[in-house]
C-alpha cells in the first residue's frame, strides 16, 4: 500500500521552473555579494569577480541512516504558476552531509586525525557512489574540511550529478591567490558550485595517537584505555582533542557560516569526517553527550536534511538516483528532481 502510493505521488511529479530563485530550487543565475575589505569575515557567496569570500572557514559531514518517511503531497499545477509565483522564496533548503570515503591510513589502519591523506582507491569508489545518490538533489554551495580526502570526496561526488555544475575551491590564503583564481565569464559562473574550505571541519586532532597502528596501540595501553580515547565524550587522547572540543570548534562554524546560508535558502552540501560531523548532527537531531558517542557514521553514506522554518528535519539517505520514493521528498525536492528527468528528456 505504501509503496503504491509513493509510486502514484512521484509519477504526478511536476517541472520546477528555472527561473526560481531560492531554496530546492534555486535560481542558477549570477550569485552577487557586496564586496568586503580585506581581512572582514563575510557570509558566503560570489564576489563580482566570481571570487568566494569567507574569512573563516571550516567543514562538516553528517552520516547517513536508514530513516525513511512518507512523500509529500504530490506537486500540481507547477506549470501554469505566473511570474511572480515564481519569484517567491521557498522555506525549504536541503542540507547533505557525507563522510568521506577510505583513506590510505584507514587501509592501514592507523590514526590519521588530522594528517592530510589521499583516499584508497575504495574511497574513491565510495565517493563516486555517494554522488549518484545525491544527483537529484540540489547544490547551491559545499563546504569541506582543509583535508585533501574531504575535498576529493566532494569533488568525486560532484562529477555524477545530473546538473553537471562544476565545483570550484574558492582561494583566499593571499591576496594574490584570490585574484589569481577569478572567473571572468559571469555564463561561466552561473555554471560553478563555490566550494569553502574550512579546518574548523576537520577531523579531530588524534594527537600524539596519530601515526600508530590502532591494534598496537590497544596492545600497548589496554584496548578499554584506547576506547575511552576515541569514544569518551570529554576526554582526549595525550595532546590531542576530546569529542567535546571538536563539537566546540565545528559546530561555532556551522551557526556562524552554514546555518545562515540555509535560512537564506542556500542548498547546502558538506564533505567532512567522522567526528566533525558527529558534531554537527549531534547539534542538528539534539542528541545528548551519551548519545552521540555511540554514534557510527558510514564513509561515503550521505545523510539528506531538510531545513525548514528554523527547523532541521532528517529524511535519511538517498539510496539511488532512479528510486524517487526511497527517502521523504519535499515538494520543492519533487519538483527538482522532474526539472532534471525533463532536461535529459
Amino acid at each position: 500500500m505504501a509503496a503504491t502510493t509513493i509510486h502514484q505521488a512521484v509519477g504526478t511529479l511536476q517541472s520546477c521552473r528555472s527561473n526560481g530563485n531560492s531554496g530546492l530550487c534555486p535560481d542558477y543565475g549570477h550569485v552577487s555579494l557586496r564586496s568586503v575589505s580585506k581581512g572582514f569575515k563575510v557570509d558566503v557567496g560570489l564576489l563580482r569577480g566570481g571570487s568566494y569570500c569567507s574569512k573563516k572557514r571550516s567543514t562538516c559531514v553528517i552520516q547517513a541512516s536508514a530513516s525513511q518517511a512518507t512523500v509529500f503531497d504530490a506537486v500540481s499545477a507547477a506549470s501554469s504558476a505566473n511570474t511572480s509565483d515564481s519569484k517567491k522564496k521557498t522555506s525549504e533548503a536541503a542540507l547533505i552531509l557525507i563522510r568521506h570515503g577510505e583513506s590510505m591510513w584507514n587501509e592501514k589502519n592507523l590514526f590519521t586525525g588530522c594528517v592530510d591523506v589521499p583516499l584508497t582507491k575504495k574511497g574513491v569508489e565510495e565517493a563516486v557512489e555517494a554522488g549518484k545518490r545525491i544527483s537529484n538533489i540540489p547544490v547551491d554551495m559545499i563546504y569541506t574540511s582543509s583535508l585533501i580526502r574531504a575535498q576529493m570526496t566532494a569533488m568525486l561526488a560532484m562529477t555524477q550529478h545530473r546538473r553537471k555544475k562544476v565545483p570550484t575551491i574558492i582561494h583566499e590564503e593571499s591576496e594574490q591567490a584570490g585574484a589569481w583564481s577569478q572567473i571572468f565569464s559571469e555564463e561561466t559562473n552561473k555554471q560553478c558550485i563555490p566550494v569553502v574550505t574550512a579546518w574548523q571541519l576537520n577531523e579531530r586532532m588524534y594527537g600524539e595517537l596519530q601515526g600508530l597502528n590502532k591494534q598496537e596501540t590497544a596492545d600497548r595501553y589496554g584496548k578499554e584505555q584506547v576506547h575511552e580515547w576515541r569514544r569518551s565524550y570529554d576526554i582526549p587522547p595525550p595532546n590531542g582533542e576530546s569529542l567535546e572540543m571538536c563539537a566546540e570548534r565545528a559546530v561555532a562554524y556551522f551557526k556562524e557560516h552554514i546555518e545562515p546560508q540555509l535560512a537564506g535558502g542556500k542548498n547546502i552540501m558538506i564533505a567532512a569526517h567522522g567526528n566533525s560531523l558527529r558534531s554537527i548532527i549531534m547539534y542538528l537531531d539534539k542528541l545528548t553527550s551519551l548519545e552521540v558517542i555511540s554514534l557510527e557514521l558510514s564513509t561515503g553514506i550521505p545523510m539528506l536534511y531538510i531545513f525548514k522554518e528554523g527547523r532541521f528535519i532528517r529524511r535519511g539517505s538517498p539510496a539511488a538516483p532512479s528510486e524517487a520514493g526511497v527517502y521523504a521528498y519535499t515538494k520543492t525536492l519533487a519538483q527538482y528532481r522532474q526539472k532534471l528527468d525533463n532536461m535529459v528528456q
